[in-house]
C-alpha cells in the first residue's frame, strides 16, 4: 500500500510549480487521509477494513477504490518518502538511508529539482534517529541493517 495513492490532487500538489522542493517536502502527501482511510483503521480499535489507494496521480482524479479488508494477524507495509516526523502512527519505522552524495549520483537530471526536500527531511527529521530500524542503502548491492545504533 504505497503512501503515493494519498498524495493530494496536482492543483494542491503542484500549487507552486512543478519542480518547486519545499512542495515536494511539505505539500504533496495528504497525512490526514492516510491516517483516517488506512493507519486508523488498521490499528487499535479500528474497522480493520482500509482504502489501499485515495487518488489515481495518473489521471489525477479519485481513485474510487473501495475499502478491502485487513488480514487477521497481518502487517501493513506503507513504503514512502518523507513520511517520518509528521505524525503518523506508525507501529514500527524501517528507514531506508542513503546518503546524500548518493542520492545525486543516483536521481535521474530531470528530477534533481527534489533533492533539496530530501536534504531538508534529512536536517529536520532525523529520520535515522526516529527509526526503529536502519537500511543504509547506498551501495544496493551491498545493505546493512543498524538496529539501536548497531551495525549488523
Amino acid at each position: 500500500m504505497p503512501a503515493e495513492g494519498f498524495y493530494r490532487p496536482a492543483s494542491l500538489r503542484l500549487e507552486h510549480g512543478r519542480t518547486d522542493p519545499d512542495a515536494r517536502y511539505t505539500d504533496w502527501l495528504d497525512a490526514g487521509a492516510l491516517t483516517r482511510e488506512v493507519l486508523a483503521p488498521v490499528g487499535a480499535g479500528g474497522s480493520g477494513r482500509y482504502l489501499p489507494v485515495l487518488w489515481d496521480l495518473a489521471r489525477d482524479r479519485a481513485a474510487r477504490a473501495h475499502p478491502e479488508p485487513a488480514p487477521a494477524g497481518g502487517v501493513l507495509l506503507v513504503p514512502g518518502t518523507l513520511l517520518q516526523g509528521i505524525g503518523l502512527p506508525f507501529d514500527v519505522v524501517v528507514h531506508l538511508r542513503v546518503s546524500p552524495a548518493a542520492r545525486r549520483r543516483r536521481t535521474p537530471d530531470d528530477q534533481a529539482w527534489a533533492l533539496p526536500a530530501f536534504d531538508r527531511y534529512d536536517d529536520e527529521v532525523d529520520p535515522m534517529a526516529l527509526a526503529d530500524a536502519v537500511v543504509l542503502a547506498d551501495h544496493a548491492d551491498r545493505p546493512a541493517l543498524v538496529l539501536a545504533g548497531r551495525l549488523l
